[in-house]
């Protein structure tokens, strides 16, 4: 998984971990966004963490699950952020 600059410094601002920017590439729900790529944790994504890593340690993480990645073409991660609202999907 390769970082911009930019990605790296907003994960550290924002407190986003390796460790859930590693999650959200292997089990991260996707939408298009304006030519890039959003990664998130909904629903079905939490369950495939589940099976992987088991139910009680994304218990004791959910806080932490609410992050996403903006990714571009070439899957470099431009910027990561925390979710606020709802990702709108169409």
């Amino acid at each position: 998984m390769a970082l911009s600059r930019h990605a790296q410094i907003r994960c550290q601002q924002r407190g986003i971990s390796p460790l859930i920017c590693e999650w959200l590439q292997d089990y991260g729900s996707t939408v298009q966004t304006h030519g890039a790529t959003k990664r998130y944790f909904d629903r079905a994504a939490r369950r495939r963490l589940a099976a992987a890593v088991g139910a009680q340690v994304v218990d004791r993480m959910s806080p932490l699950l609410n992050a996403y990645l903006v990714e571009s073409v070439d899957e470099t991660v431009i910027t990561a952020g925390h979710r606020t609202e709802r990702i709108r999907r169409r």
